[in-house]
């Protein structure tokens, strides 16, 4: 395992294992980013059809994660580590 992907499932551990009452309040906005980044880096470009209107909340992450598109697992797994180090760094 490459150190690039030991750091992201380090940093993916860290998100599960938050606590739900702590300080960091992330808005819908940022769990959508992160929930796109995490996609691409373990799943690659998005597949299959647009959820329909029916799915707002399928939809909202289909759309993040189609925003994603073309970019690379290690770049994808890069930005996700940033992120969580960022918040960490705030509020750790």
């Amino acid at each position: 395992m490459s150190d690039i992907q030991q750091a992201f499932e380090d940093a993916v551990e860290k998100v599960r294992t938050a606590p739900g009452d702590g300080d960091f309040k992330p808005s819908n906005d940022y769990k959508l980013r992160m929930y796109a980044l995490y996609r691409q880096a373990t799943d690659g470009d998005v597949t299959g059809k647009r959820p329909g209107m029916l799915d707002p909340v399928g939809r909202f992450k289909y759309d993040a994660w189609a925003k994603l598109k073309g970019t690379g697992a290690e770049q994808a797994m890069r930005q996700y580590i940033e992120e969580v180090n960022k918040v960490e760094a705030k509020y750790a």
